[in-house]
């Protein structure tokens, strides 16, 4: 694996490209969550996919695909990781998240689910949940099945599952996810099956504008004991100006959206999620760092 750019802040997030060779390329990222420290907190957001098949308006990941990382590509950016901060065996953090949440829809690849094994077998993490963030594809079920017993055998609920919903209204959701994917029934569904105790499954809703979030839909599909809400804003991706998406708002701007306070007067736990403003600055957004690097590469070419 060869590193082609970083950026970031080595106290808040740094994002990685990389080329893994045979025309694969992925990003990945490492953050503190909001800690101070590795050894309190350590996140790890990871590739599934070389590009994305999926056509979601706002992200910059679809712009080509290469198809699924094998698990030995998705562990070296972990490899990378945990080798930078100088081990080689062990990870020592009060709690370590590895998210499949970058590029590439985890669903679509069956290497992720070998992977999260992996990771818990070469590592020993003493406090490891895996994290999974999907729009559930249409077509893996059988994904979806092998993810739950593995959940209900080894993590007991001590795992992240984010459905990316985005809006609770049909055709705004096929507006913004227009692939083929599992209906919030299906989901709602599939979330009581998957749930064990512990962590609640989430629904993630990223708002461009008020009117994707109706309370009432959720209240009569989800139920509040399982499912939790995570609200956060839409980033200024290429494909979210293109389809005048973005709406980058801090926590002192979420009131503009009356929907927030009144889901947080409702029966879902609620969290308002808003990622450092120096996120977007370096363009560290799904899929932004390869476009970025490839624009500039193609411009010194032209150049020259």
């Amino acid at each position: 694996m060869k590193i082609l750019e970083k950026k970031g802040d080595e106290d808040v997030a740094t994002a990685y490209l990389a080329d893994l060779g045979d025309g694969k390329y992925v990003e990945f990222v490492e953050s503190l969550g909001g800690v101070e420290s590795r050894a309190d907190k350590w996140v790890l957001i990871l590739s599934s996919l070389s590009g994305c098949p999926l056509n979601c308006k706002f992200c910059d990941a679809n712009r080509f695909y290469e198809g699924p990382l094998t698990k030995e590509e998705i562990m070296e950016q972990i490899d990378y990781l945990v080798e930078k901060h100088g081990s080689y065996d062990t990870v020592n953090s009060d709690k370590f998240k590895v998210q499949f949440a970058r590029i590439g829809d985890p669903a679509l690849n069956d290497s992720v689910i070998k992977t999260i094994e992996t990771v818990r077998e070469k590592y020993s993490p003493e406090n490891y949940m895996p994290c999974i963030s999907t729009i559930a594809p249409e077509g893996t079920d059988e994904w979806f099945g092998e993810l739950k017993k593995l959940n209900h055998k080894v993590y007991h609920g001590n795992f992240q599952l984010q459905f990316s919903v985005h809006s609770t209204e049909k055709e705004e959701r096929d507006f913004l996810i227009p692939d083929k994917k599992w209906s919030l029934e299906k989901i709602s569904n599939y979330g009581e099956e998957f749930y064990s105790g512990g962590r609640k499954v989430t629904l993630n809703f990223a708002l461009s504008k008020n009117g994707q979030i109706e309370p009432e839909v959720l209240e009569s599909t989800f139920d509040p004991e399982v499912f939790a809400l995570k609200i956060t804003p839409l980033n200024p991706t290429c494909n979210a100006r293109k389809n005048e998406l973005i709406n980058v708002f801090t926590s002192d701007e979420a009131q503009k959206y009356p929907v927030i306070e009144e889901l947080k007067d409702g029966p879902f736990e609620v969290y308002l999620s808003i990622g450092e403003l120096k996120e977007n600055e370096i363009k560290s957004n799904c899929g932004q760092i390869l476009l970025s690097h490839f624009e500039e590469s193609r411009g010194e070419k032209e150049k020259v």
